[in-house]
């Protein structure tokens, strides 16, 4: 795939005209898809695809296309060949744009990450046999992901990572059920049995009467899938330079110190150790890690190019929308074999169904419980809670009422194949929380 990726590029550039520049960007997949429901492999199939994104400059004016690639240069030639044209004769009828902003400077890379998956008859087989004849209902999707960048000023970088992704659920009846995820680099059987077991463990225990508890504060757990729920809303704005610089930030507060999170608290935008490319879409290079939070108080923003063109800062090769694409936190000191023991007497909440902003400058979230949401007393899960509506602020969710987060951190993998395979990812910790209100 390199190797193509490189000679397409090199054909671009050869049908540039003096004074245009080109930047070109590459996306592809080989990829194994299966669906799973009630415990059977309903449809599988392979997915090999190509797509070439072209940025044609010229005086500050910029246009932009992108076109489906079969893979083979004779072909898929003539195509960009098309879109070239079809780019130069957009400039005639577009301004300036003073914004604009893209590397100068060649800076090559090559990241290759090594293929350790196994064959996808392996992972369905393990699947299969674990599902024990339960409704399992879920997706599978693993294979390498390709991620290119050229310009016409000799740059050339590449990127390629192999992992998979097992989103699924055990479902009971009617809106009970219990989510999972297991997702990496490396597919980990004894991870995915452990994973499988505690779900059947939550299943048995969702089979009993439903409990409903009166709204008010409550100690809580929230397993990592749920604060990922979270630091999704936080991420939606909340570490862009844009927002902070035009006060749409939902962490105004923490800008104005006014506030602060707990001190165990740091977040990090940790390419190093993620799954996307390090690299944005105009050439500029990512550091290895940008500091978000440390502990407890603002550290650094993500800096689009766009951005950095605006503020005058340099930047550090964020995405358009500013929002983390490896959002790394730390982890804490509670062991795992000792989260209901610590929660003693409280919720147990698995994952979260539909979180959004109750008041933004606030930072303060609504949302509802589902997916296996547990009361439990003296330390054990008692009975499954019927849904419920939260409305809580970060600031005490992850600031005043935290009271620890887990040892152990989950990498959870975006499982959007909308188009292609999504290359997020978060990994976090569970956090064991006081006080938190739930309304209804």
């Amino acid at each position: 795939m390199r190797s193509f990726f490189l000679q397409l590029a090199d054909d671009v550039e050869g049908l540039l005209e003096p004074g245009e520049t080109c930047l070109i960007g590459y996306s592809g997949e080989t990829s194994d898809f299966v669906r799973f429901n009630q415990g059977k492999v309903r449809q599988a199939g392979q997915v090999f695809q190509n797509r070439a994104r072209l940025t044609l400059i010229r005086d500050n004016r910029h246009a932009s296309g992108e076109s489906t690639l079969a893979g083979q240069l004779r072909a898929d030639g003539p195509l960009l060949e098309t879109l070239v044209h079809e780019l130069r004769a957009t400039l005639e009828e577009i301004p300036e744009d003073p914004h604009l902003h893209y590397a100068l400077d060649a800076h090559n890379t090559e990241t290759r990450g090594p293929n350790r998956l196994p064959s996808p008859d392996d992972p369905v087989r393990e699947i299969l046999s674990a599902s024990r004849n339960l409704d399992l209902v879920g997706h599978y999707a693993a294979g390498g992901i390709f991620r290119g960048f050229a310009n016409s000023l000799g740059q050339r970088n590449w990127f390629e990572s192999y992992n998979f992704n097992f989103d699924w659920s055990f479902c009971l009846e009617a809106d009970r059920a219990v989510k999972c995820r297991h997702a990496g680099l490396v597919w980990d059987h004894q991870a995915f049995a452990d994973k499988m077991d505690k779900a059947e463990a939550h299943l048995r225990v969702l089979s009993k009467p439903g409990k409903r508890i009166t709204p008010g504060r409550y100690r809580v757990y929230l397993a990592p899938p749920a604060v990922a729920s979270i630091m999704t809303m936080l991420t939606w704005g909340g570490f862009s330079l844009k927002s902070k610089c035009t006060a749409q930030t939902p962490l105004i507060k923490m800008i104005n110190k006014e506030i602060s999170l707990h001190p165990s608290i740091a977040l990090s935008e940790n390419t190093r150790e993620g799954v996307a490319a390090g690299f944005d879409a105009f050439g500029f290079i990512k550091p290895p890690e940008v500091r978000l939070i440390d502990k407890g108080n603002l550290a650094g923003f993500l800096v689009s190019a766009r951005s950095a063109k605006e503020y005058g800062v340099p930047t550090n090769g964020a995405n358009a929308s500013e929002v983390p694409v490896s959002l790394d936190m730390g982890p804490g000191d509670l062991e795992q074999d000792a989260i209901l023991d610590a929660l003693d007497t409280g919720v147990y909440v698995s994952d979260l169904w539909y979180v959004n902003y109750s008041d933004r400058r606030s930072c303060r979230l609504t949302g509802l419980t589902r997916f296996a949401t547990f009361w439990v007393e003296n330390g054990r899960l008692v009975a499954p809670l019927e849904v419920m509506r939260f409305d809580e602020s970060v600031y005490r969710i992850l600031g005043t009422c935290l009271v620890a987060l887990t040892k152990e951190r989950e990498l959870l993998l975006d499982p959007d194949t909308y188009g292609q395979r999504a290359t997020n990812s978060m990994r976090l910790p569970g956090a064991l929380v006081d006080e938190f209100t739930f309304t209804l």
